[in-house]
């Protein structure tokens, strides 16, 4: 924690999130190029180039179908939390892959061109008005930039400067650049090769996306009014000691009801650091911890133990027989709500 904004540090559980990427993208390439040959049945002799190429191609559409898939798989189940809150160094990388396939393409395909390379790749078919020989390359150059806008953008600073909201929108652009990915391989690879393996595994990648997404979806936190200001807190017996429940409060507004033993106390599921998901950390030596960064609060005024002065909004709860209600109206940052007591017996 600090009193003041500080980037994320290197620590032990990055290196380890690292080094399995790392060593993942390397047996995965060094396999395709052992197997893919065989197993390519193209309709022209595939060349050693073309195959690292399509090595590289392949790889960045899997880990690109993997990161949209952590988020979901996070909501449904927090044991993907760690995959979640390291998920940017997965795009970074992911974004590397993609530019490394780009190269290949460039250096075989475009390598004698009287014209640049880059400007030969734009002018080398324009049939846009066909479905078969449609230009496949623009969605591969649309998603790549969006790789690499989303790549420069993911370190602390960014988030920070551009503020929370405008980083999140900015980063919802990576569901654009899948789909370009998917017509990418769609129109582009699945024309010259007659094998439908990749065909399949680049189908059930997107409806495995779309599914968890769905799915998670469908589990989003329920919002309920009673006596206009009072939203109903779902399944709230459920909570885990130390855990929380994120509750929509209506727009974007959403807080967290965290259980500390027998009391219940709800604050602003936003950190005040970096927006972080409150409602996705646990109590730890009485006080709400962030999962991103580690910033802590008290539950019972949403102000951090000091010397520091980061607060938070907070909320009142109230019991209407087995219902548990908050109100959707916050106090200001800070402001310190007696918690409530959980009547005996009323836990499962």
């Amino acid at each position: 924690m600090s009193v003041k904004y500080i980037p994320v540090q290197w620590v032990p559980t990055k290196y380890v999130y690292d080094a399995v990427l790392l060593v993942c993208v390397a047996v995965y390439i060094l396999v395709f190029l052992r197997l893919g040959t065989p197993a390519a049945d193209f309709t022209r002799p595939v060349d050693g180039a073309i195959l690292r190429m399509r090595a590289f191609g392949t790889c960045a559409f899997l880990m690109l179908t993997l990161i949209l898939c952590i988020g979901p798989l996070a909501q449904l189940d927090r044991r993907f939390l760690p995959l979640l809150y390291n998920r940017r160094h997965f795009g970074v990388l992911t974004a590397l892959v993609a530019l490394t396939h780009a190269v290949y393409v460039l250096n075989w395909y475009y390598a004698f061109s009287p014209t640049p390379p880059l400007e030969a790749l734009f002018y080398s078919n324009t049939s846009f008005g066909q479905f078969l020989g449609f230009p496949f390359e623009a969605f591969g150059i649309f998603a790549l930039v969006v790789l690499g806008i989303l790549a420069a953008t993911s370190h602390d600073f960014w988030l920070a400067f551009l503020s929370a909201p405008v980083w999140k929108r900015l980063h919802l652009l990576i569901y654009p650049a899948y789909l370009a990915v998917v017509a990418h391989i769609l129109l582009g690879y699945l024309q010259d090769t007659k094998n439908p393996t990749f065909a399949l595994i680049a189908g059930a990648g997107a409806l495995g996306v779309a599914g968890l997404h769905l799915a998670a979806w469908a589990r989003r936190p329920e919002k309920q009014a009673s006596q206009e200001d009072w939203v109903e807190v779902p399944h709230w017996r459920e909570i885990a000691d130390g855990r929380a429940r994120i509750v929509s409060l209506g727009g974007d507004e959403r807080a967290a009801v965290f259980r500390g033993g027998q009391k219940l106390s709800a604050v602003s599921n936003a950190c005040a650091h970096q927006n972080g998901p409150l409602g996705e950390g646990r109590i730890i030596d009485g006080c709400i911890t962030c999962p991103w960064h580690g910033f802590q609060y008290r539950p019972g005024d949403g102000c951090s133990p000091p010397p520091f002065t980061e607060k938070i909004p907070t909320y009142r709860l109230k019991l209407d027989g087995e219902r548990l209600f908050i109100d959707r109206n916050g106090y200001p940052p800070g402001t310190a709500v007696e918690p409530l007591a959980i009547p005996e017996g009323a836990l499962r």
